[in-house]
């Protein structure tokens, strides 16, 4: 199914919403409604990249392969972004695996459609530059995160992420999992994701985890999630610019005829 079976252009992915309507209107058909399953590679270190995707649910790990074959998490995509940022910035690949950690769908674009459109709608090259510089904002203060603050920190902070990004909602999680999002070892995942549940600030069991106190979990992260989250919405104020540009661009044309 394509995007363009919906008759009026809307999207989930916020990057996309907050273009003007008319751009989101010519992007349409060339945006595809796609899957997201667990575990989903949809992009290998080192491989082209031959699509891009804007999650509508559901959230994408960004993983650093060492040659040891460690991982670690770098960044996460969700609902706010694009996976695919190498191909805005002229490269065809990237050192980074993009892996599903959490179901949903996305709107998926190919990369040759996509390099065009960067062209001819400016809206849309502009809305992509801010979220790559959020991604990197992203990627710089977890190294600092992961470099100096506490495990017990620094899970609340990625349980905020992942809460944030699956709407509310319960998601997919293992201790083996968040021991490889946050490189450490699962004993000390075990043991401060046990203190959150005794302090009800999250319930877990079968591979689900809930977030049940949301405010205490945000008093139990590091400034790093505030942070990130105020970079975020500075980038989603680009919505009010963007039809602020149309409104005058409009009046400019009306003008002229």
């Amino acid at each position: 199914m394509t995007f363009a079976d919906h008759a009026i252009p809307t999207s989930r992915n916020r990057l996309l919403a907050a273009l003007p309507p008319e751009d989101l209107a010519r992007l349409q058909p060339q945006l595809e409604v796609v899957d997201l399953p667990l575990r989903k590679v949809l992009s290998a270190p080192g491989k082209p990249i031959t699509a891009v995707y804007f999650p509508e649910t559901g959230y994408v790990s960004m993983l650093a392969y060492l040659e040891k074959g460690d991982v670690i998490e770098v960044g996460v995509v969700g609902n706010e972004g694009m996976v695919g940022l190498p191909i805005l910035l002229g490269d065809d690949s990237d050192d980074c695996e993009a892996m599903v950690q959490n179901p949903g769908t996305a709107l998926r674009m190919d990369a040759a459609a996509f390099r065009a459109e960067l062209d001819h709608t400016p809206a849309f090259r502009t809305l992509l530059l801010r979220s790559a510089l959020f991604q990197h904002r992203q990627v710089a203060r977890t190294a600092a995160c992961n470099g100096r603050h506490c495990i017990d920190q620094r899970l609340a902070r990625w349980l905020l992420i992942a809460h944030d990004r699956a709407e509310g909602g319960s998601f997919a999680m293992t201790h083996e999992s968040l021991a490889i999002m946050l490189g450490v070892r699962r004993a000390g995942i075990t043991v401060a994701a046990g203190q959150f549940q005794a302090a009800g600030l999250i319930h877990y069991e079968r591979g689900r985890m809930e977030v049940t106190d949301r405010p205490g979990l945000e008093a139990a992260a590091c400034e790093c999630y505030g942070v990130a989250r105020r970079a975020l919405d500075r980038l989603f104020g680009s919505k009010v610019e963007a039809q602020m540009c149309t409104a005058e661009r409009k009046s400019a044309t009306g003008a002229a005829a």
